[in-house]
């Protein structure tokens, strides 16, 4: 299992359904952590390659033409990315971003920012294209700004940025960006939800421990990390019935104290 970046939280449960999966047939699970790098990525691919039996690629950086090449030569499920012919495992991203905006809609919210993370994200495209398309239907403005660095220190930066467009919610690429934003609004003196409303994505364990609590879109990770090893296990002993099938999992809107109402204007 190839995980972007090792230190992100969210893929604790993935790991932890991934190996319970692995261990039920006697398969060793080996994790690498690619740092955010494409090119570090692909020479852990290639240097693991004769081996390990097969690769879960979770929220892999690498371009489509590199990640078909490579599913030439190896067994591959992607997590948190899709790409046509390729066996996937995704949460419901357009599903989860129309909870968002029918959740900020209710609140009286008439304009969002979202602060988006590395620019090689398909899951953070996804995100984007969704809120973006839904935005107008539930009478909101959306904003787009970054990239910014996906963990607390670049939720900074985003805060800031965020501000300058004036919008009355902030959507952060996930947790622990959006942990960051409200750690340098507290900082500017900005209220949340007072003034501004923050929401991320992942529903990771510290999301209930900040203050105040994160609103955020949660998946069922354990459950995906046991469905990304499935098709691999079924690979080795001889069953393709998932080869390329792009399985996404439902998504629920963690309401917690970062969203509210939205600030009447002067």
């Amino acid at each position: 299992m190839v995980l972007s970046d090792i230190t992100n939280p969210h893929f604790f449960e993935l790991i932890r359904g991934a190996e319970q999966r692995a261990k039920a047939s006697d398969v060793t699970l080996v994790i690498v952590n690619a740092e955010e790098s494409r090119r570090i990525e692909e020479n852990q691919i290639r240097d693991l390659s004769a081996g390990v039996d097969g690769f879960v690629l979770a929220s892999s950086r690498l371009d489509d033409e590199v990640l078909r090449d490579l599913a030439k030569l190896h067994r591959i499920v992607l997590f948190n990315r899709e790409l046509p012919g390729l066996t996937s495992v995704t949460f419901d991203t357009g599903a989860g971003c129309r909870q968002i905006l029918e959740h900020l809609a209710s609140l009286g919210h008439q304009s969002l920012t979202y602060c988006a993370g590395p620019p090689s994200s398909w899951i953070g495209a996804a995100r984007w294209a969704a809120l973006s398309a839904g935005a107008e239907t539930h009478g909101l403005t959306a904003h787009r700004i970054g990239p910014y660095a996906p963990n607390v220190a670049g939720g900074g930066a985003a805060a800031d940025g965020a501000l300058r467009t004036g919008a009355t919610a902030v959507i952060a690429h996930n947790d622990l960006l959006a942990i960051g934003v409200i750690r340098r609004l507290a900082q500017r003196g900005v209220r949340v939800p007072a003034d501004i409303s923050v929401i991320g994505f992942d529903d990771i364990f510290a999301a209930d421990f900040v203050h105040p609590s994160l609103t955020t879109l949660a998946g069922p990770g354990s459950p995906a990390g046991r469905l990304a090893v499935e098709p691999l296990i079924e690979q080795f002993a001889g069953r393709s019935q998932r080869a390329g099938e792009a399985i996404r999992l439902p998504t629920e809107l963690v309401l917690r104290e970062s969203s509210g109402p939205a600030k009447r204007r002067a």
